[in-house]
């Protein structure tokens, strides 16, 4: 089903003792191709009265602008109520997860159409700490974004290398990998309604963030590869093009501006930063 097209992107290596890669060059990015998108992922933080205040504080200075998307990943528990708060809003919110089944005896799973049905309208798929703190493989993550396209959801579909990975100069071969194994089976027409996140697992709540530059050679690279890939019935010069990629791992308010300043960085899946309206909403700036 798929194929790889004969070239794409190289990331510049770094070795051993850290050097920086060269900064790779990328033709400037063509206005209003591909809208900045700002995503907060509160994980499993804030309580009830909390989450409805953040949404509440995001929503008002967000406005009616159309400038860049942003999206309130919360706990599920409070989904149904900040979807509330945000009606009315271009603020949409979603689910941190969904499971890899329809229905049935799956004790303490979401379905993607329950999270449509509470007025969800998105779900990240395949994020760092479903990976590798509770063991889903690829195969998982590609029958989630199958369940939640089928519910009508868009889909954040994460992948990202840790640091071991990263030293053995394996970052292109997961991060590949990942993609492909995500995508698989998805049509042309539901391309439009993935975004891909980028979180190198060594950066994720650690303080430590990748330079613009390494940033930016790995966003360059999943567009490439995404590029490479065969989908029935998808143009996909133009696929590639449109695909937007965020980068998500420890950004915050004095990085964010030059992070989104890179030409295949198309916005942002914040953590930390996310859970205060006073670190999240000048990341949503930056990305407008």
């Amino acid at each position: 089903f798929y194929t790889l097209a004969p070239a794409f992107p190289r990331i510049q290596r770094e070795n051993r003792q850290g050097a920086a890669p060269q900064r790779v060059q990328r033709e400037p990015r063509p206005s209003r191709m591909r809208k900045p998108f700002v995503a907060g992922n509160w994980k499993m933080n804030l309580d009830r009265s909390n989450a409805i205040e953040l949404a509440n504080v995001v929503s008002s200075h967000v406005g009616d602008s159309s400038e860049v998307d942003v999206a309130l990943f919360p706990p599920f528990v409070y989904l149904p109520e900040v979807a509330a708060a945000l009606d009315g809003s271009p603020v949409r919110a979603g689910s941190q997860d969904c499971a890899d089944r329809a229905a049935g005896a799956f004790t303490g799973e979401t379905a993607a159409s329950m999270v449509a049905d509470v007025g969800g309208a998105l779900t990240l798929v395949g994020h760092s700490e479903r990976r590798h703190v509770y063991g889903e493989g690829d195969e998982m993550a590609n029958a989630k974004v199958h369940m939640a396209l089928s519910a009508g959801l868009e889909v954040v579909l994460c992948v990202g290398e840790t640091l071991e990975e990263r030293e053995a100069g394996d970052t292109e071969a997961v991060c590949a990998r990942q993609l492909q194994a995500g995508l698989g089976g998805v049509s042309g027409e539901d391309l439009s309604r993935i975004v891909v996140a980028y979180e190198p697992v060594w950066a994720i709540g650690t303080g430590h963030t990748a330079t613009p530059d390494q940033a930016q050679a790995v966003h360059a690279y999943l567009r490439g590869f995404f590029g490479g890939l065969k989908h029935a019935g998808a143009a996909q010069e133009n696929a590639a093009k449109s695909l937007r990629i965020l980068y998500g791992g420890s950004v915050k308010p004095d990085n964010a501006g030059e992070l989104l300043a890179m030409p295949d960085i198309d916005g942002a899946l914040v953590g930390g930063a996310a859970l205060q309206a006073d670190t999240f909403i000048p990341i949503i700036d930056a990305g407008r």
